[in-house]
């Protein structure tokens, strides 16, 4: 009888369920493959529900949505809110929104959370996680707010801001994760894949 060679193991395909164009960078300079379908899902914002569940509800919309058309690929889906107390700061409508919004997080400091699901139904499996890290900023003056205006668009980011780039022009401190704050956690969401045997490249 001759014993063959074991049969390599199959690694699923991995799927980014978001149009954050963050989020895709920070899967790709960890070395991650993947691919990327953006689910036409509208966000929920119920009163009735804290940041961390608001962000893990509409995270695994994204994903079981994405999950449900390719049942045998991995799916990552991810939502990304802003807090200031008890009031979610979501993106803003227009510059004159988004000069608000920095104007209330001048000096002060304000929550990040980040809500991730996976999926992949076809081992019947799934599970979402939250983190949350806490950002500082440095007092902001409408001159300040308006450089930062002409380097950055606030309109498609959460709070009005980015931590990448020119963040440090606004930002004093983060505490917990960096890349959190940009709109993905990955030390967690690391470990979290490779228990899906999503690993990056070597």
């Amino acid at each position: 009888m001759t014993v063959g060679r074991p049969l390599p193991k199959v690694v699923p395909r991995f799927v980014l369920a978001s149009a954050s164009p963050r989020r895709r960078q920070l899967l790709e300079e960890a070395g991650y493959e993947f691919e990327v379908i953006a689910p036409p899902v509208e966000e929920v914002s119920h009163a009735w529900l804290t940041v961390r569940e608001l962000t893990v509800c509409n995270a695994r919309r994204k994903a079981s949505l994405v999950a449900k058309t390719m049942p045998g690929a991995v799916v990552l889906g991810a939502d990304t809110l802003v807090s200031l107390g008890d009031q979610v700061l979501g993106k803003p409508a227009n510059l004159e929104e988004a000069a608000k919004i920095l104007r209330r997080l001048s000096g002060r400091s304000h929550e990040v959370w980040t809500g991730v699901s996976l999926c992949h139904f076809a081992a019947g499996k799934s599970e979402s996680f939250s983190v949350v890290s806490r950002v500082e900023f440095h007092d902001l003056t409408d001159r300040a707010i308006q450089d930062y205006f002409e380097k950055v668009n606030p309109l498609d980011k959460a709070g009005a801001y980015a931590a990448q780039g020119h963040g440090k022009e606004i930002i004093q401190r983060i505490e917990g994760s960096y890349s959190n704050v940009v709109g993905l956690p990955m030390e967690m969401t690391t470990r979290m894949l490779s228990g899906y045997g999503i690993n990056p490249k070597p």
